[in-house]
């Protein structure tokens, strides 16, 4: 008996800890299992998510927010009713010392009678008090700031236009809370920190993220342009005022060209830009130009940098108050009719159905294969449809003087994109199936002609995903914002310099030739961290250390300097938070960052925001596919010479050049050309590097020739052109590609270089001789695959189980040594046993993959994936050495490849059988290359080539899904986050320290217990870099507090309590589950000891003026608040 009653004692203590643990959980009344205490303080609904970090708050409401034209920057509309209950113990209070009543209980009354009195009260309280509004969901810090309340009548929130972008608000029904500061530190950090008219950059880029939308972006597009032949055009007027006077009282059209007296010069110009000039400060700029959304946002960014932001808030009012003056006043409106369809539409439609009856003929014959039909149905659409849009856009830009009101919308930027359009007036094109794949049938109609049934099923087909797509993904979005969060919380810029001497390279991002992002745009408002000299001549232009500002950044881009080593945030050495040299400028507000600035919160809000914003972003098209097509002619969009070609091309049957395998051709963009036969006397050798306004040569005219720029001199195969070229770079060539041209020939632009079959991959022989096939047998390693239309047999490879098994091709030439080329599954073989063949020849194919569309759920995963550190699904082995390579044989269903290294070492590689390889015999490979198809894992990277390499490898894989959905991210704040995961290391040798082997440290506290072991004459650990995925180092911080709040609540307190751990409060999250101030922003230390310098008390807006001067006007400290106001 007693052993029972134990045993059911030690089930209810069980059960009382987790009651989720035990099989059959201990039900309570009405049959559901009990909460245990682990169930208490686990998941969302426990104790620490929703009672510690997420607290209700006294003094909020909320309701429905209605636009506020009306309204200024830092303003918004307050009912009455709402004002009332939230301000309610100020005015109590108010009414107390006006003596209306004697004591809280009858001011209590007043209010609820709402007294006349009440009413000038409330309107006395409310002047000076801002509040803070907020929309759910809040996915960065501009989702809450701070305004002047304005008291309306009526139940609804009013709220300025331009903060709708932040707040990513419409108004069909959005609802937003509003929160009372009610300290007067709380209120002064209101004022200084979180007014809108404060927050006008977008914290990720530095962009304004306060841009006009829709009818401002409409009205103003309007107002600034030309129309050619409108009254009044070629008047003179003598000074602006006077031709905006002749615009108001319709004597000249607003868009007529006339001439105006500007500055004592003439200037051709029209009156309505004058009126928006008008509204620009200090003359920054006079805007000649019609402007766009992306004019007026590089408007707002100069104005910004140039007069600060108070002049910035003003502007953007009188932008909103033009744009919505102007929208309405020129009226556009569109009707059926301004859709225009192109009448050539039908041919591009007709020859399209032609090519495709041409292409089933082939694949009747059996010349291409089922896939190869598919890829070639989908290119011919994809082509027709770029066509057709392309008509459709000129026809719409010819209409009505380029004032077709459909086609101003797009151009301006105001609504609708040229996809949009396509649907609308060009055809809908090819549609995608909810797997991703694209269905072949093109949906040929538009919306103005109108869809056939099966036409409209296609298209719901796709736009159905779309929209179910959106609703999961919000959620996948938000919690890699959380466990971005989680890991970056604690980082705070924490010192002035941390010292280090490290930094990372930086090099404009350039596609070829092409420079997608110049050098100077990475570099501006960083620090350097070593000098950058002028290469002509030595002299330097920034020291080491020094802050790079625009003026800087742009010299060294004219210099055409193409490195610069920059402290970056990877390299920072402080062991708590960065230091502000190795983070540099603040995004938000253009300043260099200041200590307290809580970095790792914004870097997590800046990378997480838009992943929301595009998953809620992908139904818009409605699923109409964007598959690019590779042209099977490669050309060039500017003038090149070919540099060098690789070795290893052979001359195949029309005696042209053939690429056998992935290699790369050098060529070099050219400048200018000269033809030679025209050139008396050339004064520079083949080869030399000139400079500007160098001499080059004269020419039978006399004529001295100079060069343009800074360029290499060179002649090209013929000697018949005389070229200044640029730095060559590498292209990489596609297999199976044939030449046109040769080694050092000039080619113009748009020439075909090379031609090459863009649906499949060819296996080349090298050699020409006789075919010898190799563990080809039917049935085992081959399969005869009847194509059901066709009746044709291709010879398919399949997967084989026989290990012993490996197909290939031996081809044995007359005399040397055999070359050999392994057949991977899937490729279709085109030689039988004993044929004679010559080199060049096709030995097989394999058909490239096939394109699905990526949006960004293509992203998304993948970005989790990147920062989670995951191993790729299909992983591929990158060389660890340079050297030649050697394929060994097959063992166990793995390959290995011998990497012999200049020293001649051999170092093994293993690479799974069924892989296809990139590299053959005697390659030459360098190190971190892949081998084999796949990605590269960021852990082998990491080994590899060590952490700058991987912090590069992350940076840039992150950023590619966010370029194509045309996002920007400062590099810093994924570095921010790159840097938490490679925070810890693992021991490998633990020398005399406390450690023991494959344990986990923090990489600074192990560099002090290092030095304190050293110093005592004891053996140092060594330890190897990890990289910790974000869930695991988020779980691994150093504060359990902040852990057992993320995930595995229970496990993590578990832990804690065995190991007697202390948390040290050094994060935010810690602080706010304790609910103290947390240590960042005006909560540091650092701050809490600071007088305040001169008191000033008078009206706002005045202040606002004076406060452009260095921020100190107002502040506080802590033990003693003033007054507000």
């Amino acid at each position: 008996i007693i052993k029972n009653e134990k045993r059911m004692l030690q089930e209810a203590v069980d059960a009382l800890f987790d009651n989720t643990r035990r099989k059959r959980a201990v039900k309570g009344a009405g049959n559901r299992p009990l909460k245990s205490l682990s169930d208490i303080l686990k998941g969302k609904q426990g104790r620490f998510r929703q009672n510690l970090l997420g607290k209700r708050v006294d003094y909020s409401g909320r309701s429905v927010v209605v636009v506020g034209p009306e309204l200024k920057l830092h303003q918004c509309g307050l009912p009455k009713k709402m004002a009332l209950e939230l301000f309610k113990p100020f005015i109590m209070k108010k009414l107390v010392e006006k003596k209306l009543v004697f004591n809280i209980k009858s001011a209590g009354r007043l209010i609820e009678n709402e007294y006349p009195e009440v009413w000038k009260v409330l309107e006395e309280v409310a002047k000076e008090h801002p509040v803070m509004l907020n929309r759910a969901p809040t996915l960065h810090r501009l989702g809450i700031q701070a305004f002047e309340p304005i008291l309306t009548d009526g139940k609804a929130i009013r709220l300025h236009p331009l903060v709708c972008t932040a707040f990513n608000a419409d108004f069909d029904g959005d609802q937003m809370a509003v929160h009372v500061p009610l300290t007067a530190e709380a209120q002064i950090e209101c004022w200084l920190l979180m007014l809108s008219a404060k927050n006008l950059l977008d914290p990720a880029n530095g962009d304004p993220v306060v841009n006009p939308t829709q009818d401002m972006i409409l009205g103003i597009y309007y107002l600034t342009s030309v129309k050619r032949g409108a009254s009044g055009e070629g008047k003179y007027f003598s000074t602006p005022e006077e031709a905006e006077y002749a615009a108001e009282s319709r004597e000249i059209d607003y868009m007529a060209l006339i001439k105006i007296k500007i500055n004592g010069k003439w200037t051709e110009t029209t009156a309505g830009r004058v009126i928006f000039n008008r509204i620009i400060p200090d003359d920054i700029i006079f805007v000649n130009h019609v402007l766009d959304s992306k004019g007026i946002e590089n408007i707002i960014s100069l104005v910004y940098r140039k007069a600060g932001p108070f002049q910035t808030a003003k502007m953007l009012d009188s932008i909103k108050d033009l744009g919505f003056h102007y929208s309405t006043l020129f009226g556009a409106t569109f009707s059926l009719e301004d859709i225009i369809v192109p009448p050539s539409k039908s041919e591009y439609i007709d020859s399209a159905h032609k090519q495709m009856r041409d292409v089933l003929t082939q694949y009747h014959n059996g010349v291409i294969t089922n896939d190869e039909r598919y890829q070639r149905v989908i290119s011919i659409w994809t082509h027709a449809n770029e066509e057709i849009t392309r008509e459709m856009m000129n026809d719409l830009r010819n209409d009505k003087n380029g004032f077709n009101p459909v086609y101003i919308m797009t151009t301006s930027g105001a609504r609708g994109s040229r996809q949009q359009i396509r649907q609308l007036a060009g055809m809908r094109g090819l549609m995608a199936k909810p797997s991703g794949e694209i269905i072949e049938m093109p949906i040929i109609a538009n919306f103005k002609e109108g869809l056939s049934v099966l036409e409209y099923f296609i298209s719901t087909h796709g736009a159905r995903k779309g929209l179910s797509d959106t609703a999961l993904k919000t959620a996948d979005a938000g919690y890699l914002t959380r466990r971005l969060v989680d890991i970056a919380q604690d980082v705070v810029i924490s010192t002035e310099d941390c010292g280090t001497i490290n930094g990372v390279d930086m090099v404009p991002i350039m596609t070829g030739d092409e420079i997608i992002e110049k050098l100077s745009e990475r570099i501006i408002g960083r620090f350097t961290a070593e000098p950058v000299r002028n290469p002509m001549n030595n002299q330097l232009i920034i020291d080491t250390n020094e802050y790079i500002t625009e003026e800087i950044a742009e010299k060294i881009d004219e210099l055409n300097i193409t490195r610069v080593k920059i402290r970056a945030v990877i390299t920072c050495d402080a062991p708590f938070g960065i230091c502000k040299k190795c983070y540099g400028k603040n995004l938000a507000t253009g300043q260099i960052v200041n200590i307290g600035e809580a970095v790792g919160i914004i870097a997590a809000q800046s990378i997480g925001q838009p992943g929301t914003q595009l998953t809620m972003r992908t139904f818009h098209i409605g699923g109409a596919a964007a598959g690019e097509v590779k042209n099977p002619q490669f050309k060039l969009s500017h003038d090149c010479v070919l540099i060098d070609l690789p070795s290893n091309l052979i001359t195949g049957e029309e005696g042209k050049m053939v690429v056998p395998r992935k290699s790369s051709m050098a060529v070099a963009r050219v400048y200018e050309y000269y033809e030679v036969k025209n050139l008396t006397k050339i004064m520079v050798q083949d080869k030399q590097r000139v400079i500007a306004g160098e001499e080059i040569a004269e020419d039978n005219k006399k004529n001295v020739i100079k060069a343009k720029q800074i360029s290499f001199v060179c002649y090209d195969r013929t000697r018949k052109y005389l070229m200044m070229r640029a730095a060559e770079y590498a292209i990489d060539l596609e297999v199976g590609g044939i030449f046109e041209k040769e080694k050092g020939d000039f080619i113009k632009e748009g020439e075909v270089i090379y031609r090459f079959d863009p649906h499949n991959e060819p296996i080349i022989a090298e050699k020409s001789g006789i075919v010898k096939l190799q563990d080809v047998h039917p049935g085992k390693t081959v399969k005869d695959e009847i194509d059901e239309l066709t009746g044709i047999i291709n010879k398919k490879i399949m997967e084989t189980r026989d290990e012993q098994l490996e197909p290939r091709v031996i081809i044995v030439p007359a005399e040397g040594e055999p070359f050999m080329s392994d057949l991977p599954e899937g490729s279709i073989l085109s030689v039988n046993d004993g044929d004679k063949i010559s080199a060049g020849f096709v030995l097989a194919r394999k058909i490239r993959a096939a394109q699905r569309t990526r949006d960004i759920t293509g992203g998304l995963p993948r970005v989790q994936e990147l920062f989670e550190a995951r191993k790729p699904r299909e992983i591929s082995v990158i060389a660890a050495v340079d050297g030649i390579i050697e394929i060994g044989s097959i063992q166990k269903g793995k390959r290995t490849i011998y990497i012999k290294t200049e020293f001649g070492e051999k170092v093994p590689h293993v690479v799974p059988a069924g892989k296809a390889l990139f590299v053959r015999n005697g390659d030459r490979v360098k190190t971190a290359e892949l081998l084999c198809e796949g990605q590269a894992s960021p852990h082998d990277i990491l080994t590899v080539s060590g952490e700058i390499d991987v912090y590069k490898f992350i940076l840039r894989e992150v950023q590619e899904v966010y370029k194509l959905q045309g996002v920007t991210i400062n590099d810093k704040h994924i570095g921010v986050i790159i840097r938490q995961m490679l925070k810890k290391v693992c021991i490998v040798e633990p020398g005399d320290t406390r450690y023991i082997k494959d344990q986990m440290v923090d990489k600074f506290i192990l560099r002090e217990e290092n030095k304190k072991v050293s110093s005592e004459g004891g053996q140092p650990a060594i330890a190897q870099n990890i990289l910790l995925g974000l869930t695991k180092a988020s779980l691994n911080t150093e504060s359990f507090i902040s852990s057992a709040s993320f995930q595995e609540t229970t496990k993590v307190l578990t832990n804690a309590a065995i190991k007697n751990s202390i948390d040290y409060l050094r994060g935010l999250k810690e602080n706010v589950i304790i609910g103290h101030k947390i240590p960042a922003g005006t909560g540091m230390k650092f701050y809490n000891n600071i007088k305040s310098y001169r008191e000033v008390i008078g009206d706002l807006d005045v202040l606002q003026v004076e406060e452009e001067k260095p921020e100190q006007t107002l502040v506080i400290e802590e033990s003693d608040p003033i007054k507000a106001g």
